[in-house]
Formats: C-alpha cells, sequence, structure tokens
C-alpha cells in the first residue's frame, strides 16, 4: 500500500495557520528571522521552500538558463534585476505630480524614468531633484500610500 505524500496537506494548511506560526515555521525552514512582509509572501515562500525540501529544488541547468535569460535582459544589471517588474509601472506611462504650486511630469523609461528631459535611474532620485529633500519616490508620485510603506 502507498503512503499518501503529506506535502500538499501542507501546503494547504499554511492558508489558515495563524501568523506567528508561520514566522516560526519561517525561522525552522530558512533559519533566519522572517521579512517584515505581508503573509501572502510568507506563505508563497514557505510554500515553495517546503517543496523543495521534500522534492528537492531547480536543478543546476535551470539554474544556470535563468542566470542567463536574466543577464540578457537586465545586462548584468543587479540593481535593475532587483525592482520587479510587475510593480514598475509601464514604459510611457506619465506620473503627473503637483508639488508647491508646479506640476511635474515623469515619464517611465525601460531602464528608469525621465523629468524635465533628464534621465534618473529611480523615483526617489527625482522626487529629490524635484524637493531637495529625500522621499520615497513611489510614495511622492502616489504609486503606493504611507500606510502601504
Amino acid at each position: 500500500m502507498k503512503i499518501p505524500d503529506p506535502i500538499p496537506a501542507r501546503l494547504a494548511a499554511l492558508k489558515t495557520t495563524p501568523t506567528p506560526e508561520l514566522k516560526a515555521q519561517w525561522r525552522e525552514l530558512f533559519e533566519t528571522e522572517p521579512p517584515a512582509f505581508n503573509r501572502r509572501y510568507l506563505e508563497s515562500r514557505l510554500a515553495y521552500r517546503i517543496q523543495e525540501l521534500a522534492y528537492g529544488g531547480l536543478k543546476p541547468e535551470t539554474v544556470k538558463r535563468l542566470e542567463t535569460l536574466g543577464e540578457q535582459l537586465d545586462g548584468g544589471n543587479i540593481t535593475l534585476r532587483r525592482i520587479r517588474a510587475d510593480l514598475k509601472p509601464i514604459t510611457g506611462t506619465k506620473l503627473i505630480r503637483e508639488w508647491q504650486g508646479v506640476e511635474h511630469t515623469v515619464t517611465v523609461l525601460a531602464d528608469g524614468y525621465e523629468w524635465q528631459g533628464r534621465p534618473y535611474r529611480s523615483l526617489s532620485a527625482v522626487a529629490r531633484a524635484i524637493t531637495g529633500t529625500r522621499w520615497n519616490g513611489w510614495i511622492f508620485f502616489g504609486l503606493i500610500s504611507r500606510r502601504g510603506a
């Protein structure tokens, strides 16, 4: 008789596990403190890690292929690689913000942002140029709220 695989049940249980227990599992499985991300992030990373430990991770050839593809997309620029493509506004988007009675328009580029004809690597750099002080660019342009930060 074949013993049923306990992994699917363990993964399903993550949805109803209290957050403090998820964090305890994180400490056990990753041997680090859990990040201060939301519950969905913890669940998804724990689910992956549980499966990885039970069934094995990606094959070395797959990891190498993914790294090669990543370098083709970002030219080996680690800073660009860390920006989640699904969070960044679509290239060509115009971000408009009024600051001290002046309207400022920023254009999203494939590799950064443009304001007043000058390229910038981050929205925070644009916000600093506009205000003269340090700002989280995503908050300054209203892409995330202060509460969500």
